[in-house]
């Protein structure tokens, strides 16, 4: 049962051991509330004598205030048990799906845009926190309680104990075949919020090029349409969930009609006391208000489902492993007959064998699409290879834990992630125990010192989200220093110098020319004079090694190198006509 409430509802082992103390807590609650129909029913039987007896008043004075102290320390105890535990448990689940989300490939993150993975990280665990406080321990709670006050009935009088029950499983049932019709209502609502989502965080981001073409009314429209989707199929998801609902309650309170009719009739013949009679009414009456909001809580369990499936669907993903400890012998990297296509098919790479050896430059170039970037990403074990043998010194990078892997690479990527903070700490975290002298060393080196003093607080000036004060060339320097700064044996440059202009391109050259000593160095790269002094080319084509060799070789080849180098020379001296 653990396990299954583990997988369910993406629960730790002391979450789910809390839930099964809140279906036992909520139990407890509610049978504690059956408490006073029982004093009644003796002062009833009493009463119905001709009056109670001195001696028993006590009896009952005491029974009142014990009652009443049970009810407050078993509201207490649900309350401790359901709430108090949820909410320690919705940490322990982000923190959970936080640690999960570091072990998953990334390739992972190229099926999911941002505003579905924040949907499920934010939406989702909201909705699985309230079920797991509100609906899911009430429902099993009212179930066992209602079992056990049942089975108690059916000792008293079976004719009026089958009055009473026999609307409860129809009631159930009829909630129960809602789930077809309701989970294909919620998976449709969930497209359509994680729609909307995209489609703001798309106008957002946006906004300065919908601007700049005039376009915003325009996108504005399909926004609103999106929006108007979502409202229209949570008004059709509602009334849906009302019509399985509100019948199946209706059927429910026939049970009171039908308990009085046949409580009745057996009355008139003599075959039960009015004591008897009485009891019962007090007791459906009581027992079917927790059911009428356990219907409410099964339908809402039951919409539930698609939330636990999506975020069951980052739970149970497959991690990337490996050992902690790194056994390579030098840096060089060796792409031995390397395969690999994406999920959907897609084949990138068919057979790429070479090798970047330590203490020398290679540059990766070729046509886009040719897998320049995917074999960085290789190199790097962002992805798995599907195919070959991808080393480190002669160590299996698909042997070896990706976190541990990654501290032997400095990376610089064409697309630069800032953080909204200060420009020291976006250096910073390069390696995160340098020191502020360090930082500074480093951005010196990736010529950062000259925008970074114009700054109104210099080195601690805030950049905004993703560096939206900043310049792509400043954005990118940032980056480089963050290398820089790591100082990693190995450098992963994917066209890390694109968005510089020349004299800055040059000064970086020039610092990375210090920087690369005794390393391995990867680069891509489109421009043909950034790899024009590199120790080695591998030419990338149609998911294979092309062509291989030193600049000059490959120029006296006349093969793709020279006709990219002759094509960029006729672009560059290109004039109005």
């Amino acid at each position: 049962m653990i396990e299954k409430l583990k997988h369910k509802y993406a629960l730790s082992e002391k979450g789910a051991n809390g839930m099964v103390r809140a279906f036992i807590a909520v139990t407890v609650s509610n049978l504690v509330l059956m408490l006073p129909v029982g004093l009644l029913y003796e002062l009833a039987s009493y009463l119905l004598e001709g009056e109670v007896p001195r001696e028993k008043l006590s009896f009952f004075i005491i029974g009142i205030v014990a009652v009443l102290a049970l009810i407050a320390a078993a509201t207490v105890f649900q309350y401790r048990s359901t709430f108090l535990s949820t909410y320690i448990e919705s940490g322990v689940r982000r923190r959970a799906l936080a640690e999960k989300l570091r072990k998953i490939p990334i390739s992972f993150f190229s099926k999911k845009d941002l505003a579905d993975l924040t949907n499920t990280i934010m939406g989702d665990c909201a909705m699985i926190e309230t079920g797991s406080s509100h609906w899911i321990p009430e429902l099993v709670g009212a179930i066992i309680s209602t079992t056990i006050i049942v089975i108690s009935l059916f000792f008293f009088d079976w004719r009026m104990a089958l009055a009473a029950v026999w609307v409860m499983p129809i009631a159930f049932i009829i909630v129960l075949s809602s789930r077809s019709v309701m989970g294909r209502l919620q998976g449709k609502a969930s497209e359509y919020k994680v729609a909307c989502l995209d489609g703001i965080q798309e106008g957002l981001e946006t906004m300065r090029d919908l601007k700049s073409y005039n376009m915003t009314e325009n996108y504005m429209e399909g926004l609103t349409k999106k929006i108007k989707a979502v409202e229209k199929h949570a008004i059709v998801s509602e009334f849906a969930n009302a019509a399985f609902v509100c019948t199946a309650q209706m059927i429910l309170k026939l049970g009171i009609a039908t308990t009085a009719v046949v409580g009745s009739a057996l009355l008139i013949k003599g075959d039960i006391t009015l004591l008897t009679f009485f009891m019962f009414l007090l007791v459906v009456t009581r027992m079917y208000e927790p059911l009428q909001i356990s219907l409410q809580n099964l339908a809402a369990v039951i919409s539930l489902d698609v939330n636990c499936k999506r975020m069951d669907e980052i739970i149970s993903h497959p991690e990337q492993t490996g050992k902690d400890e790194l056994t390579n012998n030098g840096y060089d990297i060796t792409f031995d007959h390397v395969a690999f296509a994406y999920d959907n098919g897609e084949q990138v790479l068919s057979d790429v064998s070479f090798t970047a050896k330590q203490g020398e430059v290679t540059a990766l170039i070729g046509p886009s699409g040719g897998g320049k970037t995917t074999v960085s990403r290789l190199a790097a074990r962002f992805w798995d290879n599907d195919k070959g043998a991808i080393t480190v010194g002669g160590m299996n990078v698909s042997d070896i834990d990706p976190e541990k892997l990654l501290t032997l690479f400095s990376i610089v990527f064409q697309d630069v992630t800032l953080f909204n903070n200060t420009i020291m700490e976006n250096i910073r975290i390069g390696r995160k125990d340098a020191t502020d002298e360090e930082v500074m060393a480093a951005a010196r080196l990736a010529n950062c010192e000259d925008f970074i003093e114009r700054m109104p607080d210099k080195w601690n000036s805030m950049i905004g989200e993703n560096g939206s004060e900043l310049s792509g060339g400043e954005r990118q320097r940032i980056s480089i220093a963050r290398a820089f700064l790591k100082d990693a044996p190995i450098i992963l440059m994917d066209e890390a110098t694109a968005s510089l202009d020349v004299d800055n391109e040059s000064l970086i050259q020039e610092s990375l020319s210090k920087l690369i000593k005794d390393k391995t160095v990867l680069i891509i790269a489109h421009r043909m004079r950034t790899v024009d002094g590199v120790d080695k080319i591998v030419v990338l084509k149609d998911g294979t090694v092309a062509e291989s060799g030193t600049p000059a070789e490959l120029k006296t080849a006349n093969g793709i190198y020279r006709h990219m180098v002759d094509t960029q020379l006729q672009s560059e001296q290109w004039k109005y006509a």
